[in-house]
């Protein structure tokens, strides 16, 4: 791990930090809006305002953060105020500097990061802005940059006030000298409301000279106005001389040295030193506030790249149209495989083209509806005071038909396609979750039934995804009390009949429902978080099988191991399957893991590495469903296969379809010619088992020669105890 770099100045560094009078105890509230902005602005579970302290790092302010090590030496953020620019880390596993760094080896919770640092008015780094995900990114925008360094000159105006806050509670003339050069504007006055002190910056906000306006009276620049509650709050802090600031005046007049008028806002304090009472005022020219809290309402509720509203914009007045009786309708809208635009033409194009998207979508609706971005390539419509189905629906068809028009940038030709789903009150939903949860599982199955779709909402969806989520939850009982058995079918070689192999299958034995059929759960069980840890249990639990009957007699018996794609994220399945078998003490060639074709799309180079370190220890691989997907044959080629298993499919009608007997035959002869083994799945009849041996077929399984079965039902078979 390396440490961060020393700064040259350290010791002015950590004055200009105590000059805040912050501890690792104290957060500062005025802080909180600035990282809940920036993580909700830029996407990210995590947003926080650290210092740097001379050995440690403590939070001013933060959002999502959990529990860590807080040492300097491991803070990314004390890297980050070494330099002057933002820095970004897209994956700290593989950075020279983090890779190693406890805060992504053991607690994995910072895999991206992108920091900028906070100065003092002397230049002195005191801490950053941070933005944080446990997982990595493939880009961080200029865009994003310079979105982040905004956040940060507000963080930093924010912390200037604390500064002061805390000068002004110990020596006067300590005071003065850290508000000369305060970015902040500060006049001092006495009891007879002479001013005796102002900044730079308060002479700037004027339009005086830094000395002209000593000596002056304070309604020079601060005019009193008639019934204005001023003159008395002034004349109330002399008389009582409270330490603590009297009150702020949200608004009142100042009167430049040209005599225009602007708005400004005073908060009054006061202190006394030696016996004597001083008096101040911070002053902020309130048309610079306006202006940033109407940047920071566009950061809170638009997105910056397509100027549409975002998802809390969107979900605000979708609950204000309920609210005031309304029907209306949301339109889910997602762009199909919009990550190819990205990774081919990189993200700047792909910005552009979202961009041009938003554009199109806009025409489509009326003045009064609202268009949101709510997520990288997912947009929302909501339909003001509209509850019609056919408007909707004919509304969701235009959008679709918008986006399906090619997009040009450049010299580059884009054609996208869009899926929309429709959710309508009242009838589908009378809060806004309900809405846009219901219009999403809508686009969820107009997506399944291909590109360019739009599906209205019914409750049946709705009742599924519940059946689902109950389901999922199930599914984790079963892997915390060990509910899943594996079960064995034979795989016997045709050329004379001998067992050589069993397929190792899941089963679920439910306590309710008793043995439940593969197909009710292993589609939610593969998509899901828990594959990988299922799909280890299955390896180790069939090698610890296998090892018990090659002890007991069947020594050379091969078992078939399913594999989740799940089991090759993350890049070390050869190390468990190594693992597996020294463990147990297996030849490599007693295993056959199975992969299909959905494992290695969109992943075949990170799998055939995989793969070929496999093949590489000797274990068997094949290729399951042979002859139903579309990369068969580049796998042939390609892929470090031992074996094909031809789809049930076509074994099941090559009696009675000459198209499917000559698929099969040509399996088996371009197996042969790949030096490949084949064996044959779904046998069911004996003229099925004769053809296959007629076309020379290695071997075959299926209910024919035996039904996947328990343990000890399978081991009858083996004739071993």
């Amino acid at each position: 791990m390396r440490c961060p770099s020393v700064i040259a100045d350290e010791k002015g560094r950590l004055l200009a930090l105590a000059e805040y009078g912050l501890d690792e105890e104290q957060v500062l509230p005025n802080l909180e809006p600035v990282v809940h902005i920036a993580a909700r602005m830029l996407d990210m579970p995590v947003a926080a305002i650290n210092m740097i302290g001379s050995d440690h790092v403590f939070f001013a302010a933060s959002v999502g953060i959990s529990e860590c090590d807080m040492s300097r030496d491991v803070s990314f953020c004390a890297h980050t105020i070494t330099q002057d620019d933002v820095m970004v880390v897209l994956d700290a596993t593989l950075d020279w500097r983090f890779h190693d760094n406890p805060l992504v080896t053991t607690s994995a919770c910072i895999r991206f990061y992108a920091g900028v640092p906070l100065c003092s008015p002397s230049g002195h780094a005191l801490g950053s802005l941070c933005v944080i995900d446990s997982r990595p990114r493939s880009y961080f925008s200029q865009q994003d940059r310079e979105r982040l360094k905004d956040l940060a000159r507000l963080a930093s105006d924010k912390l200037e006030l604390r500064r002061l806050e805390v000068a002004r509670q110990g020596d006067h003339f300590r005071f003065e000298d850290i508000a000369a050069s305060s970015p902040t504007a500060i006049l001092c006055f006495d009891s007879e409301r002479i001013i005796t002190f102002w900044n730079s910056a308060a002479a700037a906000i004027f339009g005086y000279d830094a000395r002209e306006i000593v000596g002056r009276p304070l309604d020079t620049v601060v005019p009193v106005l008639e019934d204005h509650p001023l003159p008395e709050m002034i004349e109330s802090i002399i008389r009582t001389g409270q330490p603590s600031c009297s009150g702020s005046v949200k608004e009142t007049l100042g009167l430049r040295k040209d005599f225009s008028s602007l708005p400004i806002e005073l908060s009054l304090f006061c202190w006394t030193q030696n016996g004597h009472k001083h008096f101040g005022a911070m002053l902020t020219d309130t048309t610079e506030r306006r202006l940033q809290q109407d940047q920071l309402m566009r950061f809170a509720n638009f997105d910056s790249l397509t100027g549409l509203a975002n998802r809390s914009l969107l979900q605000r007045r979708l609950e204000e149209e309920l609210a005031a009786g309304s029907d209306v309708s949301v339109i889910a809208i997602d762009l199909d495989n919009f990550k190819d635009v990205n990774d081919t033409l990189g993200h700047s194009i792909g910005d552009r083209v979202l961009a041009t998207v938003a554009e199109r979508i806009l025409p489509c609706v009326q003045p009064v509806d609202t268009v949101s971005r709510i997520g990288g390539a997912e947009f929302a419509i909501l339909l003001s005071q509209s509850g019609d189905p056919l408007l909707s629906s004919s509304v969701a068809d235009a959008v679709i038909a918008a986006i399906s028009r090619p997009i040009q940038i450049d010299s580059h030709e884009v054609r996208l396609a869009a899926n929309c789903g429709v959710a309508i009150s009242p009838d589908h939903g009378q809060t806004a979750e309900e809405l846009i949860g219901n219009a999403d599982l809508a686009l969820d199955q107009a997506k399944s039934g291909g590109r360019g779709r739009s599906f209205v909402f019914i409750p049946p969806l709705r009742e599924r995804a519940i059946q689902r989520r109950m389901f999922e939850a199930e599914l984790h009982r079963a892997v915390e009390a060990n509910q899943f058995e594996l079960f064995y079918q034979p795989q016997v070689r045709l050329s004379d009949g001998v067992l050589v192999g069993a397929e190792a299958l899941i089963r679920w034995k439910h306590p309710e429902r008793g043995y439940l059929s593969p197909g009710t759960f292993l589609p939610a069980l593969e998509s899901g978080p828990l594959s990988g840890i299922v799909g280890a249990w299955v390896l180790e639990t069939a090698c610890s099988q296998a090892a018990q009957w090659r002890r007991s007699g069947a020594s050379s018996l091969r078992i078939g191991i399913n594999l989740f794609a799940s089991q090759f994220l993350a890049n070390d399945l050869s190390i468990h399957v190594a693992n597996a078998i020294e463990r147990y003490q297996l030849p490599p060639d007693a295993l056959e893991l199975e992969i299909t074709e959905n494992i290695i799309l969109n992943r075949d180079e990170a799998i055939l590495e995989q793969l070929q370190k496999l093949r590489s220890m000797s274990i068997r691989i094949a290729f399951d469903d042979f002859g139903t997907g579309y990369a068969s044959l580049s796998l042939l080629k390609n892929y470090p296969l031992t074996r094909i298993k031809i789809d049930q499919g076509f074994i099941g009608t090559m009696c009675t379809s000459r198209r499917d007997e000559a698929t099969v035959a040509a399996a088996v002869t371009l197996a042969r010619n790949y030096d490949l083994e084949v064996i044959a799945e779904g046998v069911e009849t004996e003229e099925q088992l004769q053809k296959l041996m007629q076309l020379q077929c290695d071997e075959a399984q299926g209910y024919l020669l035996g039904k996947p079965m328990a343990v000890h039902d399978f081991a009858g078979l083996l004739r071993i105890n």
